[in-house]
């Protein structure tokens, strides 16, 4: 997958997760800080989405050790292909 097909996959996962907890779908980009920023997700959404992302590239990118990401624009660049 490219990180365009990931940042939009991000942006499906992180809007329903939004609606099964009664807010509004978040307007997200790139630079949007996963945790902290605003973004109705907290730590276990957070690990659902990993694990989404893995099952829908066939790839993970914490195999050897946790990678440090911060935003929604690095975590897609964790999963292109």
């Amino acid at each position: 997958m490219s990180e365009t097909e990931i940042l939009s996959k991000l942006e499906t996962i992180i809007g329903d997760m939004a609606a099964l907890k009664g807010a509004p779908k978040p307007s997200i980009s790139a630079q949007s800080v996963l945790l902290g920023g605003g973004l109705p997700i907290d730590s276990l959404d957070l690990a659902a989405i990993v694990v989404e992302l893995e099952q829908a590239t066939g790839f993970d990118p914490f195999q050897k050790g946790f990678v440090n990401f911060r935003t929604v624009g690095e975590l897609a660049r964790l999963y292109r292909r």
